[in-house]
């Protein structure tokens, strides 16, 4: 018996010497929000007020094999009242030269060169409706299915402080259904980096294409557009523009009807760190002309926000913040009441 059991000890001690000699690198990060939120709608005499209760986990894997490829992924678990996987990630192959190149569920490479621009912190917002096109994001045109892949350059690609992107994707092979899906997409990027003097410049954007595939008449409907953007850094202040322009759509299971946008946005902020304090004020303008794939994009959608915030760093991973956010939006040409305004107090704790 004591025979059976030393050996069962060495097996055991055996395996699990093998199981963490063949382990993947792991890091882990993730945060913890809890606040309250006061939002008050356009055109309604009730208003809101929601404790806000969220965190995320983040696990990144990565390995590098004895040619010197680094294989990496990461996957997301987010708890926002529901708890959701985040599993759109790229198998990423990262080669000795600085060039990368990922797997399946790469994205666009037009949004992988957005210009990061300043914004509030908090977690304040205000409710809009679904019929409401007008578009939020730069990279809004940039579209992307899961059978894609996207190639990175090494930095200083051509001339120092470059770098580009290129991506592919296309559809799963089904039948064509009423409702309207991406066909194939494609995209292309670039993001420079500079200085004048005591400032950092980043300048990137990208363009992108798409087809769109549906049983229905699909005319000249499509997803497709450019964005730029600039940011610039002076020691703790920091300020950016971006700017989005194209064509997207929404399917029938999500407006009623197979639905073609063109639209634009433009974002823009500041923020600025003094001591432990970060104050930022951000602001986006969206517009946009929606209409029925087959008719002439008729009606005017636009959504106007100005937010702003003060985060305090109360100790390493700890910081409370306090945000205002206002909302101006015009639905079909008339106010609605996707506008209003919103408030947000709360901490984060990250590690």
């Amino acid at each position: 018996m004591k025979k059976e059991l030393l050996m069962a000890s060495a097996l055991v001690s055996t395996l699990g010497v093998a199981s963490v000699a063949q382990a993947v690198t792991a890091t882990m990060a993730g945060s913890m929000k809890v606040g309250a939120e006061f939002e008050s709608a356009d055109d309604s005499t009730t208003d809101s007020n929601t404790v806000m209760d969220q965190s995320n986990f983040n696990i990144s894997l990565s390995e590098t094999t004895d040619g010197g490829t680094t294989i990496s992924t990461s996957f997301e678990i987010v708890d926002e009242g529901a708890v959701s996987a985040d599993d759109d990630n790229a198998i990423k192959l990262t080669f000795t030269d600085g060039s990368a190149l990922e797997l399946l569920n790469a994205g666009n490479a037009a949004g992988t060169h957005v210009v990061a621009v300043p914004g509030a912190g908090g977690e304040q917002g205000v409710g809009g409706t679904t019929t409401n096109q007008a578009p939020g994001d730069v990279d809004f045109a940039a579209g992307s299915t899961a059978l894609g892949v996207e190639w990175h350059s090494a930095a200083d690609f051509g001339v120092d402080g470059l770098k580009m992107s290129a991506s592919y994707s296309t559809d799963n092979g089904a039948a064509k259904a009423a409702a309207a899906r991406l066909e194939n997409s494609w995209g292309i990027g670039a993001t420079y980096v500079t200085s004048a003097g005591d400032t950092a410049v980043t300048i990137g954007g990208g363009m992108s294409g798409s087809e769109i595939a549906n049983t229905g008449t699909q005319a000249d409907s499509d997803q497709e557009g450019f964005n730029i953007g600039v940011s610039a850094v002076t020691g703790d202040l920091t300020v950016g523009i971006g700017f989005g322009d194209g064509d997207t759509f929404v399917n029938s299971t999500t407006n009623g009807s197979n639905q073609q946008i063109d639209g634009s946005v433009t974002k823009a902020g500041v923020s600025y760190v003094s001591g432990d304090i970060t104050l930022a004020l951000g602001m986006s303008s969206g517009e946009a002309k929606d209409g029925a794939f087959g008719t002439a994009d008729t009606t005017d959608d636009s959504i106007d926000s100005t937010s702003a915030s003060a985060t305090y760093a109360v100790a390493s991973g700890v910081s409370a913040v306090i945000g205002y956010t206002t909302v101006d939006a015009n639905n079909d040409g008339a106010s609605s009441t996707d506008g209003g305004s919103a408030w947000y107090v709360g901490a984060t704790m990250s590690f």
